[in-house]
C-alpha cells in the first residue's frame, strides 16, 4: 500500500533561516563575544550602536526589548504620570503597555483602513478636543505597522500645531522609507525591536531608541542603566535595559544584509500581488512615495478562516496579526479613552486580516508553491 508522503508545512516566518544563512559569521561572532569575557555594554555593542547609527541616519542607544526602547524614548522626552499619549490599538500590545509602563495614559487612535496605520483626522481630533476625564496629550506614537510609514507629514504637522513630541514605532519597518528618509529619522525619537522574526532579527530579545538630538541620546544612556552619568551613581530614577553582547554582536552580522532582505520581501510581495490578481483577495496597499519592507505581507479576506484552513491542508503556514484589538482585550477592554472614530476600522480589520509566509529565506520552490494555491483562491 502506497501512503502519500506528509506536505512539508511552510512556515509563516522561519527566524532560524537567518541563522542557517548566516552560520559561519555568527557562530563566530558569539564565540568571539564568549572568548572576550565582556558581556554588558562592551565594544560589540558600542560598534553596533555606530553601524546601525550610520545606517540609519540618527544616533542610536541600545537596550533590552522593543518595549523597554519606547519606554525609554517616553523617559527621555520628559512624559511622566499625569501626560497622555496617542497612539493605535491595532499594534503589538507593547506599545500600548509600554506607555503605562512609563506613568501615563493611552489615548487609543484609528487606523486607515488601507494602510493599517494612525488615521490623522481622528488624531487630529483628540488633540483640538481631548476626550472628557483625558489629561494634557504630551506626546504621539506612530506605528510603522507590517513594515510600511505612517502618514507622516500629517501626523508630524498635527504635533507641531498642538506642541506634541512624536515617536516612531518601528519594530516592524527597519529599512522602510518615507519619501526618500528612512523611518526612524524622521521624528523626536524612534524605537527598534530585534526580537528574532523582525527584518533585523537577533537570537534572542534586544532593542534601540534613536533620535537626532545629542542631548537626549545622552539621558537615554544614562537612563538605560540605573540613572548613571557616573559609574555607582543615580542621577536620576534609570532602569536596567542594556542590549547584550551577544545580540549586539549577532545583530552586526545581519545589519550588512538587511537591505538586500528587504529586497527579497519585495520580490516575494510582487509574486503574491500577481497571484492574487482577480482572486478577490485583497493584497497590501502601497502608499505612494514610500518604500515597503513587508514585515507582514497582510491580505484582506472575508472568509478568512476558510481560506485558513485551505492553505493550511497545502502545507502553507498563515498568522494573524492581531485578532484582538488592544481596547477589546481584558487588560484593556473598557478603561482607556478613544479618539472620536471609536476605533471601528481597526475592529473592521481584526476580523479579516490574515499574513502570508514572508521571509527572505523563503525560496523559489516554495514561493511558487504558495502562489499556486493563491491562485486557487
Amino acid at each position: 500500500m502506497n501512503m502519500a508522503a506528509p506536505v512539508k508545512m511552510i512556515p509563516q516566518t522561519d527566524p532560524g533561516a537567518s541563522y542557517r544563512a548566516a552560520r559561519e559569521e555568527i557562530d563566530a561572532a558569539m564565540l568571539r563575544v564568549l572568548e572576550s569575557g565582556w558581556y554588558i555594554l562592551g565594544a560589540e555593542g558600542r560598534a553596533f550602536e555606530t553601524e546601525f547609527s550610520e545606517w540609519l541616519g540618527a544616533e542610536t542607544v541600545g537596550c533590552g526589548n522593543g518595549t523597554d526602547a519606547l519606554v525609554l524614548a517616553l523617559r527621555g522626552l520628559g512624559i511622566r504620570d499625569g501626560d497622555a499619549v496617542a497612539t493605535v490599538s491595532h499594534t503589538a500590545v507593547a506599545t500600548v503597555a509600554a506607555i503605562e509602563m512609563a506613568g501615563a495614559l493611552p489615548v487609543l487612535i484609528d487606523i486607515d483602513p488601507d494602510f493599517y496605520t494612525m488615521n490623522p483626522e481622528d488624531l487630529e481630533a483628540v488633540l483640538v478636543r481631548r476626550p472628557p476625564g483625558v489629561p494634557p496629550i504630551r506626546a504621539v506614537i506612530v506605528v510603522h505597522i507590517y513594515g510600511q510609514a505612517a502618514a507622516m507629514d500629517k501626523i508630524l504637522a498635527l504635533a507641531k500645531r498642538h506642541d506634541v513630541a512624536v515617536i516612531e514605532d518601528c519594530a516592524q519597518a527597519h529599512g522602510a522609507t518615507y519619501h526618500g528618509r528612512r523611518v526612524g529619522s524622521l521624528a523626536d525619537a524612534s524605537t527598534f525591536s530585534f526580537y528574532p522574526t523582525k527584518n533585523l532579527g537577533a537570537f534572542g530579545d534586544g532593542g534601540a531608541v534613536a533620535t537626532a538630538d545629542a542631548a537626549m541620546a545622552a539621558r537615554l544612556r544614562a537612563l538605560r542603566q540605573y540613572g548613571w552619568e557616573r559609574r555607582y551613581i543615580s542621577d536620576t530614577v534609570g532602569m536596567n535595559s542594556r542590549l547584550d553582547e551577544v545580540q549586539a554582536a549577532i545583530l552586526r552580522v545581519k545589519l550588512p544584509a538587511l537591505d538586500a532582505g528587504n529586497a527579497r520581501r519585495r520580490e516575494i510581495a510582487a509574486a503574491y500581488d500577481a497571484a492574487l490578481a482577480g482572486t478577490g483577495v485583497k493584497p497590501p496597499a502601497r502608499r505612494a512615495g514610500c518604500e515597503h519592507v513587508f514585515h507582514q505581507y497582510v491580505i484582506r479576506v472575508e472568509r478568512r478562516d476558510e481560506v485558513q484552513k485551505m492553505l493550511a491542508a497545502q502545507g502553507i503556514g498563515t498568522g494573524i496579526h492581531y485578532p484582538v484589538p488592544v481596547h477589546l482585550q481584558p487588560a484593556y477592554a473598557d478603561r482607556l479613552p478613544m479618539g472620536p472614530a471609536a476605533c471601528w476600522q481597526t475592529e473592521a480589520a481584526a476580523g479579516v486580516i490574515m499574513s502570508l509566509p514572508m521571509y527572505p529565506e523563503l525560496g523559489d520552490t516554495e514561493l511558487e508553491r504558495i502562489c499556486a494555491a493563491l491562485r486557487g483562491l
